[in-house]
């Protein structure tokens, strides 16, 4: 690259983001992917990735495509941009179709530099069309391990993306991701068609996170509680149910910690605020499913809490990584209960049931939806998955898992629970609506809704009261409130958004013998949960440097022990504060725990407290008899 090139990313640089100059591996990115060359970035999880596609798509004529399957990451992205001037729009599922069509057209005519969209919509034809149209400097796929069949969270709809290649045949590919395997980048370089391998990588060591494993044989309630008490600070529990998450959090607040929860049933303003609330410091605690996380941006957390073990090693490090990005020391701690890896183990069995189950859920929901074999083709109808599991007797998990293995198969499209966007339509005559006696702000709003959506008269138009709510000035209450009013009186009907379930036929329904789940889609992803699982266990009982050992994985073999998780401290205490145990401490609690069992049975394990010693204690020695097996004499 030219210096005149290099004063140009580093002024952008400078003038958008007020830095002199970049960190790590983003120039080299930068420079790779502004030379026009097919690049992949591997940068840990607040690494600044963004600024690896943002600066070189302003420095370049055209606008740059940006793929990414995080819509909240998405908004919040296109809204940093605009507040600084930069013309930029995302395109996502709930968009209404002229909402879609206004976007597209801003960006063939109205000079935008950046178009955000969900891989979803890039099968779609009017994209397609559009995209034709458009000047495109280069396309940005960002976590681009959704490629990928070996990656952990495989997302069919990524496939599309080489479709997009060939109508932009001329436009280079940014890829980027913080957690790949050394198989995983090989991989997605020939599913996004690269001209030429091209990798860049920044090691995924975060040296200021402290990774500690807590093992413990009471409550995982009270070990959070503990935890929490011996960090301060902004904190994510991460917990695998929904139920759990508001289990936990009522639980936490009762006890007087500042908590809430988070997860993918809740409404779109029940996310925002709830995160809006923990992101402000309203909230300390986060207590959320995995669906939170991805596109917050948030440098102070001090701990991020596993309460369950997460399925795969790129998981839990994305998701522990979301601790420290502000360079301090933060804790990543992840608890084991009793019953861990045999939990772990019934995963896999869970996620991918045997395949006469899913051809038995495959026929049930047919006839739960009334679709006669030969018929269905195209046809989309409400599911109730927890109707279904009631009225034929199934368990939710495996039923859902059984309708994720047949929409990947492509038999089906299945949704759970995705949001309708309110709809209204005017269902007065227009000379009707002069003279009506209604309050000032429903007045507002149905003016404002006449200018806004063409044909409201004759169909009904998706809106979005958040949207309404900024152009008059008023809440979204308000807004709510004024629809009601307009409804009540007569003047439009008005359908409030709902959670809707759906499943759509792809294909015509078949006979049980003709349903086949692909190895790639069945059997390959089966064997490759078992293995990511057999690597969580063995973190789980690992003895070297935690932070070694997930570096090890990522392909990094040449990582330094980190010298201050719970291994590298010489014992498995978590947190500063917490002595370790010398050798005669241990002696002598491992044969008060055989005495008590001698006493007592083997039912004292359940629930095993010791007076005078401290619970991490009990159940680090515990653990170690457990492995030992040195019940089995008693």
């Amino acid at each position: 690259m030219s210096a005149s090139e290099d004063s140009v990313y580093l002024s952008i640089l400078k003038e958008y983001w007020g830095y002199d100059s970049f960190r790590g591996i983003q120039q080299d990115i930068i420079e790779s992917i502004g030379a026009g060359r097919d690049t992949l970035g591997l940068m840990p999880t607040g690494g600044g990735k963004s600024i690896t596609f943002q600066v070189p798509a302003l420095a370049k004529e055209g606008i740059c495509l940006v793929i990414s399957p995080l819509i909240a990451l998405m908004k919040d992205q296109v809204e940093h941009l605009r507040h600084k001037g930069i013309k930029s729009v995302a395109i996502y599922t709930g968009m209404s179709h002229d909402e879609v069509i206004v976007a597209l057209e801003n960006c063939i005519y109205g000079n935008f530099k950046f178009l955000y969209v969900s891989p979803e919509r890039l099968s779609s034809e009017l994209f397609l069309a559009k995209l034709h149209r458009m000047h495109v400097s280069f396309i940005a796929v960002d976590e681009a391990h959704c490629i990928s069949q070996w990656g952990y969270d495989f997302r069919p709809s990524y496939l599309g993306i080489s479709q997009v290649r060939r109508v932009l045949p001329n436009a280079p590919v940014l890829a980027l991701t913080a957690t790949a395997t050394p198989a995983v980048v090989k991989d997605i370089q020939r599913q996004l068609l690269f001209s030429r391998e091209n990798v860049f990588r920044m090691s995924f060591e975060r040296k200021n996170l402290i990774y500690s494993v807590r093992s413990y044989v009471g409550t995982m309630e009270q070990q959070v509680k503990e935890l929490l008490q011996e960090v301060d600070g902004s904190s994510i529990v991460y917990i695998r149910s929904r139920k759990g998450t508001r289990e936990l959090a009522e639980w936490l607040a009762a006890e007087g910690f500042r908590a809430t929860f988070y997860h993918a049933g809740l409404t779109n303003k029940e996310k925002n605020e709830r995160a809006r609330a923990w992101k402000e410091g309203d909230i300390r605690i986060m207590v959320a499913t995995n669906a939170f996380g991805m596109g917050i941006d948030k440098p102070d957390v001090r701990s991020v809490i596993h309460a369950d073990v997460p399925d795969s090693p790129e998981a839990y490090f994305q998701e522990a990584g979301r601790a420290g990005r502000d360079g301090l020391p933060a804790h990543a701690v992840l608890l084991r209960g009793p019953r861990a890896e045999a939990v772990l183990k019934r995963r896999v069995d869970e996620t991918y049931p045997p395949e006469e189950y899913v051809v038995q859920v495959y026929e049930n929901m047919c006839c739960y939806l009334q679709i006669a074999i030969g018929d269905g083709y195209g046809v989309t109808r409400e599911f109730s998955l927890e109707e279904f599991c009631r009225n034929f007797h199934h368990f939710p998990v495996r039923a859902y898992n059984a309708l994720q293995l047949l929409s990947r198969a492509g038999y089906i499209e299945w949704a759970d629970a995705e949001e309708n966007q309110s709809r209204v339509m005017i269902t007065c005559r227009r000379d009707e609506l002069y003279g009506l006696h209604i309050p000032p702000t429903a007045d507002r709003l149905l003016g404002l809704l006449l200018r806004s959506y063409t044909g409201i008269f004759s169909e009904y138009a998706f809106i979005d009261e958040s949207r309404l709510a900024v152009e008059l000035g008023a809440t979204e209450e308000e807004i709510s409130e004024a629809l009601i009013t307009l409804s009540r009186a007569r003047v439009l009907s008005f359908i409030p958004r709902k959670f809707i379930p759906y499943v759509t036929f792809v294909q015509r329904r078949l006979d049980n013998d003709e349903i086949v789940l692909p190895h790639a889609v069945y059997a390959d992803r089966r064997r490759e949960m078992e293995q990511r699982l057999q690597t969580m266990i063995g973190y789980l009982n690992t003895a070297e440097c935690r932070s070694r050992y997930l570096l090890n994985y990522f392909g990094e073999t040449q990582a330094r022990e980190c010298g201050q998780c719970d291994n590298c401290l010489g014992s498995h205490r978590l947190l500063p504060g917490q002595q370790p145990m010398q050798n005669d401490e241990r002696e002598s609690l491992r044969r008060r725990i055989l005495d008590l069992v001698r006493q007592q049975g083997r039912g004292v394990l359940d629930d095993l407290h010791l007076d005078g010693v401290a619970d991490h204690k009990v159940a680090e020695v515990l653990h170690q008899m457990l492995l030992e097996e040195d019940f089995l004499a008693l």
